[in-house]
């Protein structure tokens, strides 16, 4: 069923950036402060100063938006193939478009993609930096008191364009990346595909975009 696709894809989304987030506060941390000695000498630091909640700040806006962020990707690609190919999804499993389309494809859902993940990933970043701990007596309180709070504070400080620092990194970084990701998928989909049966195509689990995109 799409809709167990769709949220198969969320739920494992949601798992990675679970389990991927604490070397992403360690690296954030490496390339924004100059306190830190080396990658063991942040996650001593971390532990002792904030717990091991520490390793996890800044992480619920990206697991909340894992799901839009990825309708855009995989339905922007989808779309942008049909509009490449001239063809109809059920006559893609016959035809399988040419690498160049998946990767102009790719890009386009990696352009887009990236516009909606800045905000989030932006907010992320500053809870990551925020290394005072939630609570203790004596000290100051942190500057943000959470994701929404920190958006709120962007947003009134900086405006709106305050929230979309750095999109236009985060774009050149995604956009040939993500079409290089497709067309590796593709290709590996061609190469273990039994001989004499169509590859299914590239939509990452995302089917449900075929119908309502």
């Amino acid at each position: 069923m799409p809709v167990e696709e769709f949220v198969a894809g969320w739920i494992s989304g949601a798992l990675g950036l679970v389990l991927g987030h604490p070397f992403d506060t360690v690296k954030v941390r490496l390339q924004t402060q100059t306190r830190y000695q080396g990658i063991i000498d942040c996650m001593v630091k971390t532990y002792r100063h904030e717990s091991l909640l520490g390793f996890f700040k800044g992480m619920s806006f990206p697991i909340a938006s894992i799901a839009v962020v990825n309708s855009v990707l995989f339905g922007v690609y989808s779309n942008a193939l049909l509009v490449l190919t001239a063809t109809s999804h059920q006559e893609r499993r016959a035809q399988p478009p040419s690498y160049t389309h998946v990767f102009i494809a790719g890009c386009t859902g990696g352009f887009l993609q990236a516009f909606c993940l800045a905000p989030f990933d932006l907010i992320k970043v500053r809870l990551q930096n925020q290394t005072e701990p939630r609570a203790q007596p004596r000290s100051s309180p942190p500057r943000y008191r959470g994701p929404v709070h920190c958006a709120a504070s962007v947003f009134r400080e900086e405006g709106p364009r305050g929230l979309f620092r750095g999109a236009w990194a985060l774009t050149l970084r995604d956009t040939p990346t993500l079409g290089i990701y497709f067309v590796t998928y593709e290709g590996l989909c061609h190469q273990r595909t039994p001989e004499g049966q169509s590859p299914k195509p590239s939509s990452g689990g995302f089917d449900i975009f075929h119908s309502e995109l």
